[in-house]
C-alpha cells in the first residue's frame, strides 16, 4: 500500500467499510497518518444503522458502553478514486476486535465466514453478478415519482427500450465517463445492455472470488452514483423506483470449484454432478427463509410482487427466466446456477453470503431437488415471502441458515429490518389519503 500510494501520489485516503444496508462507512485520513500504522477505529454500534439512520436497542449486540473496533486495511482491495478532484486513494477494511478476531456483525465478515465453511470442504465459490439500475431524472422533491432523465436527443424515453442501441447511445456521455470511472477503479465490469424499463440499464461482471466481487459491487454502486451526478442526472439501486415500470434486479452466477480448479458440478464425462443438483435442492429450501437477505427493504417487495415480471418462486429450470433458479445454456466446465431472486437493492456481502450458504447446506445436506419446470412459472407465486415483516418471521426460524451466517448477526439485522418496518407502517401515503379520506 505504501507503495502504491507513492506511485500514483496519493494525497488522502479514504477508509471504508460497509454497514447492514451496504452504506460506505469509514473516515477520511491524509496519507501520511494512513501511513503511520495506527488502524482506524469505529465504533461497533455503526454497523447496525437502519437506511434512515436509527439503531435498535445494541446493548445485546456490541454491550453497554458502545465500544471501538478496530478496521484492518486489506490491501487487495486499494484503489485510486477517478472521480476526486486531488488524488485520492480507497482501501476497504475488515472489523475485528481488540483480539484480532472477526466482528460477527459485519457484512464482511459474514461472507468471510460463509466462505471459510466452503474452504475447510476444499471448496471455492466462483460467482458472476448482474446489476440493473435506473437513471432518472434529478429532482430533490421525494413526494413527486421519479421520471426517466432527458438524453443527448432532448427526449425522455417512452415505452419499453429492452437492448437498444439507440437507447443507450442516448446517453453516451455519461457511459464513456463511467466506463472510465470503472477501468481506473478496477471493477472488471463486461457487458452493458439497455434494459427493460425506461432509462434502466444493466451493467455484467466478470467471474471471480465471490469476495472480490462483493467488493467491486459495493464499490460500483457508488462509481454509478457519483458518475450520474456529474451528468445533473440521478442513478438509482431501488429495486422498484417507478410504479409502471419492472423492477432492478442483482442476479448472482454462481459454481464452485475444487483445489484443482475443476467445477464441481460436473462430472468428468461432462453430465451434471449430484453435488450439483443438491446445490439447487439447498436454494430450493432455503431461499425463502433467507429472502431478508436478499430483499432487505419495504420497497424490495413491490419487485417480488405476483403483478410484476420477476419471479415469486424458487422452481429450477433450464433457460427458463420465469423461475426463480435459472440454469444457463453452458459447457460442462462453465456449469451454473443463476439465483433471479436478489433484487438489487442489496447489501453485496449479505447476498452473496446468503446465496451460497444456502447451497452449501443443500450439498452437506444432500437436499435433492425436484423435477425441473420445463414451461413457464410465472404463475407461482406462494414460495417467497410477501413483505418485509414476513421475511423477518422466516429467517428467525430458520436455525441453519442462522449457523451459517451467524447467530449473532441474524438476530441484529432482524432488529434493524423492524425498526425499518416499524418506522415505515407510521407513514401515510398519498394513496390512502386520495382514496379513503372523503370515501370511507
Amino acid at each position: 500500500m505504501r507503495n502504491f500510494l507513492r506511485e500514483h501520489n496519493i494525497h488522502e485516503v479514504e477508509c471504508v467499510i460497509a454497514d447492514m444496508t451496504g452504506i460506505a462507512r469509514g473516515k477520511i485520513l491524509p496519507k501520511d497518518l494512513f501511513l503511520a500504522g495506527e488502524h482506524m477505529r469505529l465504533p461497533k454500534s455503526v454497523l447496525l444503522n437502519t437506511v434512515h439512520g436509527e439503531q435498535p436497542n445494541n446493548t445485546p449486540y456490541v454491550g453497554s458502553i458502545d465500544p471501538d473496533m478496530v478496521c484492518v486495511p486489506d490491501p487487495a482491495t486499494i484503489r485510486v478514486v477517478p472521480w476526486a478532484t486531488e488524488r485520492v486513494a480507497l482501501v476497504i477494511h475488515d472489523c475485528t476486535n481488540f483480539d484480532g478476531t472477526q466482528v460477527d456483525l459485519a457484512p464482511r465478515s459474514v461472507l468471510r465466514r460463509v466462505l471459510g465453511l466452503y474452504a475447510e470442504r476444499g471448496w471455492r465459490p466462483v460467482v458472476a453478478p448482474e446489476m440493473e439500475f435506473y437513471l432518472v431524472a434529478r429532482t430533490t422533491n421525494p413526494h413527486e415519482p421519479l421520471s426517466p432523465p432527458t438524453g443527448r436527443s432532448g427526449f425522455t424515453e417512452q415505452g419499453r427500450q429492452s437492448y437498444s442501441i439507440d437507447a443507450v447511445n442516448d446517453f453516451d456521455p455519461f457511459f464513456l465517463e463511467l466506463s472510465a470511472f470503472c477501468k481506473q477503479h478496477e471493477l472488471g465490469v463486461e457487458t452493458l445492455i439497455h434494459e427493460a424499463g425506461a432509462g434502466q440499464m444493466e451493467i455484467n461482471f466478470t467471474h471471480g472470488d465471490a469476495l472480490e466481487l462483493a467488493d467491486r459491487v459495493f464499490l460500483f454502486k457508488r462509481a454509478v452514483r457519483e458518475t450520474a451526478l456529474r451528468h445533473g442526472i440521478f442513478a438509482t439501486f431501488m429495486a422498484k423506483p417507478m410504479e409502471t415500470e419492472p423492477g432492478s434486479a442483482m442476479h448472482v452466477h454462481q459454481s464452485i470449484v475444487d483445489a484443482d480448479g475443476r467445477n464441481i458440478f460436473s462430472n468428468d464425462d461432462g453430465t451434471e454432478s449430484t453435488l450439483f443438483r443438491h446445490f439447487i435442492g439447498g436454494l430450493e429450501r432455503y431461499v425463502p427463509a433467507a429472502t431478508l437477505l436478499f430483499a432487505p427493504h419495504v420497497n424490495s417487495y413491490r419487485r417480488l410482487s405476483r403483478f410484476q415480471s420477476a419471479p415469486m418462486n424458487v422452481h429450477w429450470g433450464y433457460d427458463n427466466r420465469t423461475c426463480g433458479i435459472r440454469i444457463p445454456n453452458s459447457s460442462p466446465a462453465s456449469r451454473r446456477v443463476e439465483n433471479r431472486v436478489p433484487g438489487v437493492d442489496v447489501n453485496p456481502y449479505l447476498a452473496m453470503a446468503a446465496t451460497l450458504a444456502c447451497g452449501f447446506l443443500g450439498m452437506v445436506e444432500g437436499l435433492e431437488p425436484p423435477a425441473p419446470t420445463p414451461e413457464s412459472a410465472e404463475h407461482i407465486h406462494g414460495d417467497l415471502p410477501r413483505n418485509l415483516e414476513d421475511a423477518i418471521l422466516q429467517l428467525r426460524g430458520c436455525p441453519a441458515l442462522a449457523d451459517m451466517l451467524g447467530p449473532l448477526f441474524v438476530q441484529a439485522f432482524c432488529e434493524v429490518k423492524e425498526l425499518e418496518f416499524a418506522t415505515f407502517s407510521r407513514v401515510i401515503s398519498s394513496w390512502e389519503r386520495e382514496h379513503l379520506m372523503l370515501l370511507v
